[in-house]
């Protein structure tokens, strides 16, 4: 054989070799973030904290600071813009509640929850200045930073809570997600790191604002139809009963959230990955179906290959390491 052919035949050796398949990108862990609105009723705190040891979640808890006076004491709480004493949401019944309320947040903390603000008398924000949003931050700050004290047991707070109720609180939603244009300014200017208040038309990654993320929840398709709804208990309670409790039905507005929550999170572990966030009250709400619901989500998701039930402050810590190189989002 010549040496001239010898090259192509090796040429067309080379061209005839199937190539070689590429190895696909890894996907990203499927996040799941499941938050508590109010967080005031102390054996929802007990159950909310056992269901998340069972299935191996992390929780965030958005607080109402006016669960940490007693009603007799509402005249401390004055709302921008609002008479004194107002809460949308009331006060702890009365003292002990209130001692207890604390205790929960801070065994909460030492289980590795994220702990974060709903302000404090649950009122619509969306008109306020960034000056009625900054008053607000700071009585939520004063009322968690000196909760012992002020119910007369300043000798039973926790070593480290002084530091916890000024350094930790990173989070925040505004009532009815009702974020108006003086909120962003109030919000860094306290040092807030996530802001989840907002609603997007599916799941959604976080977008940037300066060093503030921020948060969405999405619509999720629901019952026969498909019909877009907030995935937040309140507006299934809605759209199932009108807000109205209708407790012979529970275990069919039950099954109807578990599939909208199964199915929107297939959505996103077969497709893009996006975090998948759900919203919920310390309400059990006709007759503990959306409870129920996200027990049973949990106890068959958490444990699943590549899925990570966390709070947003762990969700944040995950996504700032993919986050864009100008910052812009994650």
């Amino acid at each position: 054989m010549s040496g001239r052919i010898l090259p192509s035949l090796l040429a067309a050796a080379v061209c005839a070799a199937p190539a070689l398949a590429e190895e696909p990108a890894p996907k990203r862990t499927q996040l799941v973030i499941v938050s508590f609105d109010g967080a005031h009723d102390n054996l929802l705190w007990e159950k909310s904290r056992a269901m998340a040891r069972r299935t191996n979640a992390h929780f965030t808890y958005f607080l109402s600071c006016t669960f940490f006076f007693p009603r007799e004491e509402r005249a401390t709480y004055q709302a921008p813009q609002e008479k004194r004493g107002r809460s949308n949401v009331g006060f702890a019944p009365d003292r002990e509640d209130a001692i207890l309320r604390l205790g929960e947040i801070w065994l909460a903390k030492l289980e590795g929850h994220d702990l974060a603000s709903h302000a404090c008398g649950h009122f619509d924000g969306g008109r306020w200045s960034a000056e009625d949003w900054k008053a607000e931050f700071a009585f939520f700050r004063a009322a968690l930073k000196d909760g012992w004290k002020n119910l007369g047991v300043g000798e039973r707070e926790p070593a480290d809570w002084q530091r916890f109720a000024t350094e930790d609180i990173k989070g925040f939603r505004a009532p009815y997600l009702s974020a108006g244009p003086g909120l962003v300014e109030a919000l860094e200017a306290y040092g807030f790191r996530y802001d989840a208040s907002l609603v997007s038309k599916g799941p959604a990654m976080p977008v940037a604002t300066g060093d503030l993320a921020r948060f969405a929840l999405p619509l999720i398709p629901e019952g026969a139809s498909g019909k877009p709804v907030i995935a937040m208990d309140y507006n299934l309670y809605v759209r199932h009963s009108r807000g109205k409790e209708r407790p012979e039905e529970s275990e069919a507005f039950e099954e109807r959230t578990l599939k909208a929550y199964r199915d929107a999170f297939a959505a996103q572990y077969d497709g893009e990955r996006i975090p998948l966030q759900l919203g919920f009250h310390f309400v059990e709400m006709n007759a503990g179906a959306y409870w129920r619901a996200l027990d049973r989500f949990l106890a068959e998701t958490c444990g699943r290959k590549d899925v990570a039930c966390v709070s947003y402050a762990q969700a944040l810590d995950i996504l700032a390491k993919e986050r864009k190189p100008d910052g812009s989002s994650f």
